[in-house]
């Protein structure tokens, strides 16, 4: 009988472990390695607008979204928020704000050669005005409630 609970507890374990995925991406950057992950706990998905209008970020929940550059074409990527090997997000807490880095990269190849590379931009969440800002010019609203 016991024998057949420690089998049973040691299957469960097994599943879990590979069911379990691991939200920790490694990147290579022009600054070394750094680790990424988009499994995030508060309502980071969205648009984010300039100024109510293009040029626009958007992030999908699954690490995907659009990249537009100023009088430039949106274009796809993949995209992260620095973390430390397991997962804890890094990031500067101030007096009513939160700081952390926004790592991308496009998807879809072109003529350059910068575009094969991991960019770094700063997002904050501002809790007073409930807004999201990356690189502090293209924001989003937020409802509800985050941890400071």
């Amino acid at each position: 009988m016991n024998l057949k609970k420690v089998l049973s507890f040691l299957f469960l374990l097994i599943t879990l472990n590979c069911v379990a995925q691991n939200s920790v991406t490694t990147i290579s950057t022009k600054t070394g390695t750094h680790y990424i992950t988009n499994a995030i706990d508060f309502p980071i998905a969205g648009t984010y607008l300039f100024q109510g209008a293009e040029p626009i970020v958007e992030l999908n929940n699954n690490g995907t979204g659009i990249y537009q550059l100023h009088e430039l074409p949106k274009r796809a990527m993949i995209w992260g928020l620095e973390c430390n090997e397991s997962g804890a997000l890094k990031f500067i807490k101030g007096f009513d704000n939160v700081a952390y880095t926004l790592w991308y990269q496009y998807t879809a190849s072109s003529d350059s050669d910068s575009d094969t590379h991991w960019n770094e931009v700063p997002f904050s969440i501002h809790f007073n005005t409930k807004k999201m800002f990356i690189q502090g010019e293209r924001m989003k609203d937020y409802s509800g409630t985050i941890e400071k």
